[in-house]
């Protein structure tokens, strides 16, 4: 049975430890709302981007090559894994993880290797001996991500693709920010960039099927020739951010679950010395009393 000193030494743990989690709780709150709003401006521009480029790339002549539109073939796979630099914060990195484990065995006859953004990540998948093609570490760790690091990722994503055509595909697996408490774990291919497929389901259905009509002037080589790697460069860039917002988030609820559980531990280790010591008060009384009467 433990004696008082030891639990007063429990109790003075356990507030020192909550009042970290109070601090990283407090922290997160700050930075969430900035990541918030950064994650809700980038939003609309990237998704008319992605269906306006998939809008064209639908409508050009099957004469017509782009190394990032071309469908190659379906054995070599790279993965853009989008975790946390920093855990304490929930089941964040462990949704990620189990949904990149969950695509390896799904494709276990592929050749995948990882591109890890973040050190959990990497730590994980390097630990069970995963071929990692690149990494890069603390992007999000800080908090905020520039534009110039997301284009520096995508441009790395774009150049293993592009030089040596070794990889087939590039699939992106990152936590999209839907509140607070909850964060959605996406999975999508990332290259080649798809054709839009919207309208195939009327067309199916007998349906008349709206086409946009898109009046451009420069020929096709040389609009997607610039507008790809942009496309590219916009949807890495909305992830690092979705993924700053989502990480934000789990951790201010993980720091305040725990703050929570941290004071109903010490109100139960409270309530254990003061049964204990009253016990010993009590003991102390019955053998005064026991001595007096035996006077």
């Amino acid at each position: 049975m433990p004696n008082l000193l030891d639990i007063r030494r429990r109790i003075k743990s356990v507030k020192n430890t909550q009042q970290i989690t109070k601090a990283m709780k407090m922290v997160s709150a700050s930075k969430l709302r900035r990541a918030q709003d950064r994650v809700i401006t980038a939003r609309p521009f990237a998704n008319k981007m992605t269906e306006v480029m998939g809008e064209l790339a639908k409508r050009t002549d099957d004469e017509f090559h782009h190394p990032l539109l071309d469908q190659r073939g379906d054995e070599r796979y790279l993965i853009v894994l989008i975790t946390a630099d920093k855990g304490l914060c929930g089941a964040f990195n462990a949704n990620l993880i189990k949904a990149a484990q969950s695509f390896i065995r799904e494709n276990a006859g592929k050749s995948i290797e990882i591109l890890a953004i973040g050190r959990k990540g990497r730590d994980f998948f390097r630990n069970r001996r995963v071929p990692i093609a690149g990494e890069f570490i603390g992007l999000t760790g800080k908090g905020r991500v520039e534009f110039s690091e997301g284009l520096e990722v995508a441009r790395s994503i774009i150049k293993q693709y592009t030089d040596d055509q070794e990889i087939d595909k590039v699939f992106l697996i990152y936590n999209e920010f839907k509140s607070v408490l909850q964060q959605r774990v996406v999975l999508e291919q990332l290259l080649p960039v798809a054709r839009a497929t919207a309208g195939e389901e009327e067309e199916k259905a007998g349906q008349p099927v709206n086409l946009i009509d898109y009046i451009y002037e420069q020929p096709p080589a040389e609009m997607f020739g610039r507008l790809l790697p942009q496309l590219v460069q916009t949807q890495v860039f909305r992830a690092l951010l979705e993924s700053v917002a989502s990480e934000h988030g789990a951790r201010m609820t993980a720091m305040d679950s725990a703050s929570k559980n941290a004071s109903e531990l010490i109100e139960s280790l409270t309530l254990n010395m003061n049964r204990i010591r009253q016990a010993a008060i009590t003991n102390e009384i019955i053998e005064v009393v026991s001595g007096a009467a035996a006077l």
